[in-house]
């Protein structure tokens, strides 16, 4: 279990370990067909959704990796999202970091300002070197959310018939304040 995660507060949001309270709340967030527009998944066949999410919730990613459910201060009982900090692809060795975020949540920075302190974890406490993501090409939020917290663009690659761009954050590009080009992973 993820259970010794740390919770992390910033200017406006609570970054809480995800637990099985917030299963309904993720459940909801990816029936709406905007939020997973450019996500493949189980989210047309809700019993494979829920598995699927039920799985995640429940598995051990390693020690300070998993999945935090991100709640505004003012109504901690609020679901907004989630921030994710695990083995690429479920495997590794690569760390991949991932946002996901209800649409009425949209446009308000909140993706960046809950990844900031996920980020200082994977560096400063994990001791990761770099962390990556894969984001389709035509999810331009998701683009530029990755390019303001400081990942660098390392061009596209194809997995599965779709094309995805590949973003990279090193540990001492995230220190810098800076995403310098990384040969490709």
């Amino acid at each position: 279990m993820t259970y010794d995660l740390p919770t992390f507060q910033t200017k406006h949001l609570i970054v809480k370990p995800r637990t099985l309270l917030d299963l309904q709340a993720c459940l909801a967030m990816d029936r709406d067909p905007e939020v997973t527009r450019y996500i493949p998944g189980p989210w047309a066949d809700p019993d494979r959704h829920e598995a699927f999410v039920r799985a995640r919730i429940k598995t051990d990613f390693g020690p300070g990796l998993g999945y935090w459910s991100v709640v505004p201060r003012e109504r901690p009982d609020c679901f907004l999202g989630w921030i994710l900090l695990i083995p690429y692809e479920g495997i590794g060795p690569e760390i991949d970091i991932g946002w996901r975020f209800v649409r009425e949540a949209w446009g308000n920075g909140y993706a960046g300002e809950a990844t900031a302190p996920v980020l200082a974890h994977a560096f400063q406490t994990v001791g990761l070197e770099r962390v990556v993501a894969d984001i389709d090409d035509r999810n331009a939020r998701s683009i530029k959310v990755a390019t303001r917290i400081g990942m660098a663009d390392q061009g596209r690659i194809e997995k599965g018939g779709i094309t995805y761009r590949s973003f990279v954050l090193a540990a001492q590009d995230h220190m810098q304040g800076s995403a310098g080009r990384l040969p490709p992973r």
